[in-house]
């Protein structure tokens, strides 16, 4: 069991520039949620006009990435930092990100903010679901790493993925007593789903839909995601500290868009402050390498598709 001291973090940020940094942008937030939808839903009228092979293949990576990004952005709700209003905050998420990948902010939630107090612990729900499960244990080598990838991308990996993430989530309910989801909450996701369904039908989208909606769902954005949370808190961390409990990535623009979108490549300062919206994490960093402590001992690495992988194959 993992255990960390927050004193030794002596990381010493001048509330003047820090303050700014919390402040919630809802223009920013809203710009990203409809820049990821725009993407999503150009991709589909993009191959209603040229429905090719070559181009649907492309287009179910695309289509993953911004299915990933979406989570991204639930990300920031989870800690009631997308919207300034609570209510609104959980609401937009639920119908804009949560409810399409079938589920809610609040199953999230209650996974995700334990996942934060008890960061790597025998307390921390996220990390005990991944113990002793294969594809989590390094050091591994990249041809090992790269087969489960290819799992993922012939819904091998994540059709058992979904079927091992709601046994584990019905396992955390019987566990942890937590608050219920309110009845509005469940009337409005039932809603949803009647209007989605009862529309697909009547409009005779559901090839769309299957198409290009559930296949790079179970398959490119899982993936992606897998290989997210490896960058996140596996491969290579010592787990010494919480310099070494997670990991910043610096990453290209074309690994930013897949694989890390809304900047969430800098994990580590965002569990440092998870109280930052995500995009004045690069702020945040720029602050925080200006630390001594932070500089010599935060686990930074370049690249996922350089980096990260040498990682993984040289974990200790």
């Amino acid at each position: 069991m993992h255990t960390y001291d927050s004193r030794e973090l002596n990381i010493k940020l001048n509330p003047k520039d820090l303050k700014p940094l919390y402040r919630i942008n809802p223009y920013l937030a809203i710009a990203a949620l409809v820049f990821d939808w725009a993407v999503i839903v150009g991709s589909i009228y993009l191959w209603s006009l040229f429905p090719s092979v070559w181009l649907y293949v492309v287009l179910v990576f695309i289509i993953g990435g911004r299915i990933h990004a979406l989570a991204a952005l639930t990300h920031d709700a989870l800690h009631y930092r997308l919207l300034k209003n609570r209510k609104w905050n959980d609401l937009i998420v639920n119908l804009f990100a949560m409810f399409p990948i079938f589920t809610t902010v609040h199953s999230f939630r209650k996974i995700h903010l334990p996942h934060h107090r008890k960061l790597n612990t025998d307390e921390d729900p996220d990390w005990t679901a991944k113990l002793g499960r294969p594809r989590f244990d390094f050091p591994q080598s990249k041809r090992e790493f790269i087969t489960t990838l290819t799992l993922y991308l012939v819904f091998y990996r994540g059709v058992l993925d979904m079927i091992w993430l709601m046994k584990k989530s019905m396992d955390f309910d019987k566990k942890v007593k937590k608050a219920p989801q309110k009845p509005s909450e469940k009337l409005l996701k039932i809603g949803f789903y009647a209007v989605l369904f009862g529309g697909l039908t009547m409009m005779g989208w559901w090839n769309y839909f299957l198409l290009l909606w559930v296949i790079p769902g179970l398959t490119t954005f899982l993936m992606f995601q897998y290989f997210r949370s490896i960058a996140e808190h596996y491969g290579g961390l010592a787990y010494d500290s919480l310099f070494s409990s997670s990991r910043t990535v610096k990453a290209s623009w074309i690994e930013c868009f897949f694989l890390a979108p809304h900047n969430v490549n800098y994990h580590l300062d965002h569990h440092l402050y998870p109280g930052v919206p995500f995009y004045n994490l690069p702020k945040l960093h720029d602050l925080l390498m200006q630390q001594s402590q932070f500089k010599e001992r935060a686990h930074i690495t370049h690249g996922y598709l350089t980096g990260l992988l040498d990682e993984i194959a040289h974990a200790a």
